[in-house]
């Protein structure tokens, strides 16, 4: 029993619940009411591996971070390990790669290799890159972070690029299909800033351990001061950009979702913003992550509006 709980700490599970949420939401709040008289009949099968292949790529990269961290959570995080203390080692770099493979093979039922080629090509790549931002990039100024945050936005971009072809991914073809472009990068575009804001924070809180070993995260190579002024730089677009949705939807008259932005996105955001720069401790730095992470909830789960909006 304490090996499965240890397995299910070490692949980060309550994150991949929010995957499946995110990509679940994506496909029954957005896609299918906007082209549910189009849907092939495959379609189910193909988002069950998609998430499937989602699924198992990122608890592998979960694996793989936590084995090259070993030496930096034993000062950030010693209480919360698990490779070296319930995993061993080399069955930690065993499921590591026994998940990819699953995964790859998953992307590759998934998608139609003549058609969706790229796609099983992305898929590959991500896996590469979790290893070597495991190895490398974490350690490097912002390189890592922003890897993370294109990450995390493809989950959202691999359901819409598996829907549309690439001609018309960029905004062509039918009403619809501009309605799921701009809906689509919408929620990519929040995906990816609010998950470089956590990064940022979460190498804040981490600043000890990290220096100790040599890594060039942004709090270790600009220090605090700095790394809270490139955070509160994204804070600010962000709640800036946020405001521009909600009185677009306004014009709408889609009062609810857009009460439900101001009080669960915006509001929390600006609240993070106003407690960034009294920030000092480890303890504050895990706080404001914690919430970053609630603004991340909240946004996804906005979708539901559109299932009854669109």
């Amino acid at each position: 029993m304490r090996l499965v709980s240890g397995f299910i700490k070490l692949v980060r599970f309550p994150n991949l619940l929010f995957i499946i949420l995110t990509q679940g939401l994506f496909e029954y709040c957005i896609f299918r009411p906007l082209f549910k008289d189009v849907i092939p009949d495959n379609n189910f099968l193909q988002f069950c591996f998609l998430v499937g292949a989602s699924l198992l790529i990122a608890a592998a990269g979960y694996i793989i971070n936590d084995y090259f961290d070993i030496n930096i959570d034993e000062v950030n995080k010693p209480n919360q390990m698990v490779i070296g203390k319930i995993i061993s080692r080399r069955w930690a770099i065993a499921w590591h790669f026994i998940l990819s493979a699953g995964g790859l093979i998953l992307t590759f039922l998934a998608l139609p290799f003549l058609q969706k080629w790229y796609l099983i090509l992305i898929n590959a790549l991500v896996i590469a890159l979790l290893w070597f931002y495991s190895t490398t990039f974490k350690k490097k100024l912002l390189i890592g972070n922003l890897l993370i945050s294109v990450l995390t936005a493809w989950v959202i971009l691999i359901l819409f690029y598996s829907r549309v072809s690439l001609g018309d991914a960029f905004g062509g073809g039918s009403v619809n299909e501009h309605k799921f472009f701009r809906i689509t990068f919408l929620y990519a575009g929040f995906a990816f800033i609010s998950s470089l804001i956590r990064e940022v924070i979460k190498d804040m809180e981490d600043r000890e351990g990290d220096e100790r070993y040599g890594c060039r995260t942004m709090p270790v190579v600009w220090g605090l001061n700095a790394s809270k002024v490139f955070v509160a730089v994204w804070l600010t677009v962000l709640i800036a950009v946020l405001v521009v949705v909600q009185v677009y939807v306004l014009q709408f008259q889609w009062w609810w979702p857009a009460l439900y932005g101001l009080v669960l996105i915006i509001f929390p955001l600006v609240f993070i913003y106003l407690n960034l720069f009294k920030a000092r401790t480890s303890r504050d730095f895990h706080l404001l992550s914690r919430w970053t992470k609630l603004v991340m909830l909240t946004g996804i789960l906005s979708m539901l509006f559109f299932y009854f909006y669109l």
